[in-house]
């Protein structure tokens, strides 16, 4: 059986593929030329990312097809339902990567509290002739520990979040319609746990008390966090959106940036991706990255394995 890994799988997760008596398939093929190159090819297993679709008309055309997997956790670029009502396994990863997401949330947020966004495109530039300038500019930072961060979305990713913020000492408010309770456990490198019970607040309990707001939601067809949202938090919030494009009014945002209601924003995701709109690239309180927050060695290694070992148990 041929694997076509389109968006690319980790070689740990290819090593196992072969060792089972797959053939795996790492050549990236354009969209548009997929149908062909899965049926030429006989291709019984298409593994894709968030660059891949697999709409409708892909899975009529491709008779050959027996699993779509997916390595990550949202499924917004299949069309789940349709594939398993003609009998295809649809699978994906969706612990794989949460702890990756979670810490480059921590990384726009130290960063942004500390000013690091601003400063690393100023010092290349003016560092040797305006230190002094810069050093006054960015030494009204703040400290993380003590403050509240309200988490949109408590699945797997969210969960993580808390944990690395109730580790750095933060309080966590979250809010999620379908967990209303939640525990989560830190582990510590010498075996010991902590357990903290939390339980969902309201939309408005949230947006009012956080110092900072993190959203962790699939994509969706309205904004989750809009104009009327902005308006109800706190002045000088800051904000982290490594979730969905879409899931942010990017207009709305950066009105509430220019009149100060929002600090700084990290955004891992956007609206126009993968062509981000210039004034949010060019903001001087954005931080930004481009859709990589489950873009690490040890997520990508676990993704390929997770991958791996359940197209296996299905069509091995």
């Amino acid at each position: 059986m041929k694997v076509l890994a389109n968006d690319g799988i980790s070689v740990a997760g290819v090593e196992q593929l072969e060792a089972s008596g797959f053939e795996v398939i790492t050549t990236k093929v354009a969209q548009e030329q997929l149908q062909n190159f899965i049926n030429t090819n006989n291709i019984t297993a298409l593994l894709v990312r968030s660059a891949t679709e697999v709409r409708k008309p892909l899975l009529d055309k491709c008779p050959s097809l027996q699993l779509i997997g997916r390595g990550g956790v949202g499924m917004d670029n299949i069309d789940v339902e349709y594939a398993k009502s003609k009998g295809l396994h649809v699978i994906n990863t969706p612990a794989a990567s949460s702890l990756s997401v979670a810490e480059l949330v921590f990384a726009h947020l130290f960063g942004g509290v500390r000013f690091l966004y601003d400063a690393n495109r100023n010092m290349p530039l003016e560092g040797d002739s305006k230190f002094k300038q810069l050093k006054k500019a960015y030494a009204g930072g703040s400290e993380l520990r003590g403050k509240t961060i309200g988490i949109i979305g408590f699945g797997r990713i969210g969960q993580e979040t808390a944990k690395i913020a109730l580790g750095c000492g933060m309080q966590v408010l979250y809010h999620d319609p379908v967990a209303d309770q939640q525990s989560v456990t830190l582990q510590f490198f010498d075996g010991q746990e902590v357990s903290f019970p939390l339980k969902s607040s309201s939309m408005e309990v949230l947006l009012g008390a956080s110092d900072f707001i993190s959203l962790h939601v699939p994509a969706q067809k309205d904004y989750i966090l809009g104009s009327h949202e902005f308006n109800s938090m706190k002045d000088g919030v800051g904000i982290v959106n490594a979730s969905r494009g879409g899931t942010l009014d990017e207009v709305a945002l950066v009105e509430a940036l220019e009149s100060g209601k929002v600090a700084f924003a990290g955004l891992d995701v956007f609206e126009s991706e993968p062509s981000p709109e210039i004034r949010i690239l060019m903001h001087p309180n954005i931080s930004l990255s481009p859709h990589i927050g489950a873009a690490t060695k040890e997520a990508q290694n676990r993704i390929g394995l997770e991958l791996a070992s359940q197209i296996i148990t299905r069509l091995g």
